[in-house]
């Protein structure tokens, strides 16, 4: 029996683990000598992904051993040694054992690339090019995977004409960076044309973590003590006190949306906050209300709003909570159309068994509540019927 059973799940929250040519196998002619292999790894891993980059799929032992699995194939090899990490058809047994009938697909790693401040505009949208064609392909065989496209916004002409070119691939999602891009707010009369295709075409637009800097300024690590390291023991990644701000990039992208009034000029424009925690989602609704409130008496855009920022959140706007954060609290002080299920699989950081930690906390909630946060948040968000499942791939 599959791990996740008894009713539907869309899982918001999942990924590739990009082989080395990942990019450089789709990209553009003019521009394959400037984009980068896929190097995300260091020593003897790095050696093990050049074995699996000539093979492109676990070896078949392997491959038994994790089917062997059965459900419990959430709580077995994570990374890139994951059933389905890189490879299309493992990843539909994958689905087949984990029960979720939908999945949203994001890479790991490359789309950081695409977004890369220090890199030419033109290379980071042919970056993005290469990009949205391997995560089209990856997910180009079972119905149930659901491609995360990149589509940086330091040009809003180039962002436009890769809005056309994820349509054309039948990607089901644009990640954007949640930055300032190319001088210019979010809500910059300049990007209304990039936000009203993608309201167009019913493609909402992401954020992710992995869209702007990770880490805190170095001055904060400096304690006169070792600096840490992040839990995979470099440091790189994310740490303790890079925690306590992770999201400050995203509530003030989000937030300069709602206030620019992007989502009322673009009533079908819908977006969704992956993998960045939602306990701070009470707090920046409340807040929003009341700088609406007060500011609007000097503040035209704010005048201009028709509904209160919260109505437009709970309407427009969905998060994943983390596994470990109570999401049954948030709720209580939010509204429950807010929050989506997800496993992360098959990043560690999704945990052994994110069904099991979701459920303590939903525990007690009305069928009603359980039924939005594992499934029709996310359809309401993909505009699809709250059953929409499917097992069919090739």
């Amino acid at each position: 029996m599959p791990y996740a059973q008894g009713r539907t799940f869309f899982d918001a929250d999942s990924h590739i683990m990009e082989l080395p040519d990942f990019l450089t196998q789709y990209a553009d002619p003019a521009f394959r000598d400037r984009i980068p292999q896929i190097r995300a790894v260091p020593g003897e891993l790095a050696k093990k992904l050049d074995e699996l980059l000539a093979r492109k799929a676990h070896a078949p032992e392997r491959v038994a051993e994790m089917i062997a699995l059965g459900s419990d194939l959430i709580s077995g090899p994570k990374g890139y040694f994951a059933l389905g990490a890189f490879n299309r058809d493992e990843r539909a047994t994958a689905l087949d054992q984990l029960g979720f009938h939908r999945q949203l697909v994001f890479s790991s790693f490359a789309a950081g690339t695409a977004f890369a401040e220090q890199r030419p505009i033109p290379e980071r949208f042919a970056i993005a090019r290469a990009h949205n064609r391997a995560m089209a392909d990856f997910c180009a065989n079972d119905d149930r995977l659901m491609g995360v496209a990149a589509l940086p916004l330091d040009d809003p002409q180039l962002a436009i004409e890769e809005v056309e070119h994820l349509r054309t691939l039948g990607l089901a999602a644009a990640w954007v960076p949640h930055r300032p891009c190319g001088g210019r707010s979010p809500g910059h009369n300049d990007l209304d044309p990039v936000w009203a295709r993608l309201a167009e075409a019913n493609i909402p637009f992401t954020l992710h973590v992995g869209g702007n800097p990770l880490q805190i300024d170095p001055a904060w690590m400096n304690t006169g003590r070792p600096i840490p390291t992040d839990w995979l023991g470099g440091g790189e990644n994310v740490r303790g006190k890079d925690m306590t701000s992770l999201h400050h990039p995203v509530e003030t992208f989000l937030g300069t949306m709602v206030l620019d009034g992007v989502f009322e000029r673009h009533a079908r424009l819908k977006g969704g906050a992956i993998e960045l925690g939602a306990g701070w989602v009470p707090s920046m609704i409340q807040r929003l209300d009341w700088v609406a409130e007060i500011w609007k008496k000097s503040e035209s855009d704010l005048r201009a709003l028709r509904m209160k920022p919260s109505e437009t959140v709970i309407e427009r706007l969905r998060f994943t909570p983390y596994p470990y954060e109570a999401v049954g609290d948030l709720i209580e002080a939010s509204d429950d159309r807010l929050y989506l299920f997800s496993s992360d699989y098959p990043h560690n950081e999704g945990g052994r068994h994110p069904l099991g930690r979701f459920g303590q906390s939903l525990a007690g909630r009305s069928e009603a509540t359980l039924e939005r946060f594992y499934s029709s948040n996310f359809a309401s968000l993909f505009n699809l019927p709250a059953t929409a499942g499917t097992r069919a791939h090739a």
